[in-house]
């Protein structure tokens, strides 16, 4: 994996301002693989996403975490969101019963313990490593990909993320 930022957040508030900064830039087939441990803040940095894009469309929603249900789909009129929590799956296989695998292809997709996906996952995802930081609220925010496209597309968001 080819390491391309890391940031550093003080706050959920901070956090939730460079998820929705990430968010706006992603399209259709952009596949955002959040990883870390427990209470690292996966599902904070995809509500975040989640919630900034509705707000474009001027809806406000209640984004509740796929953790029971695996996924969690959102219509953003021209694309639509997927937000997956697989730590409860047993098998990458699984993830093809969800559908999934069509998702990668089609919209725009947020997926919590990806390493339930084994060889499933997408060579050209974007891995968000999430840590905890030095001080209760900070966290450590780690982008890598073996995609070159996310290089360039980081780097432009770069001033935007506060960076």
């Amino acid at each position: 994996m080819t390491p391309l930022m890391s940031l550093t957040s003080s706050s959920p508030d901070e956090t939730a301002r460079i998820a929705a900064r990430l968010g706006a830039s992603l399209g259709a087939g952009d596949v955002v693989l959040l990883q870390g441990p427990l209470g690292a803040g996966k599902s904070h940095f995809a509500r975040a996403v989640i919630q900034s894009r509705l707000a474009e469309l001027g809806c406000v929603e209640d984004v509740p975490s796929p953790s029971f249900t695996l996924v969690q789909t959102y219509d953003l009129g021209n694309v639509a969101l997927w937000h997956a929590d697989l730590y409860r799956l047993g098998d990458p296989s699984e993830t093809i019963e969800l559908g999934l695998d069509l998702a990668f292809d089609e919209a725009i997709c947020l997926v919590e313990w990806p390493e339930r996906l084994g060889d499933l996952t997408p060579p050209d995802a974007l891995h968000l490593y999430l840590e905890m930081g030095s001080a209760p609220e900070a966290r450590s925010l780690r982008f890598a990909s073996e995609a070159p496209a996310w290089a360039d597309r980081l780097a432009r968001l770069t001033p935007s993320l506060g960076v």
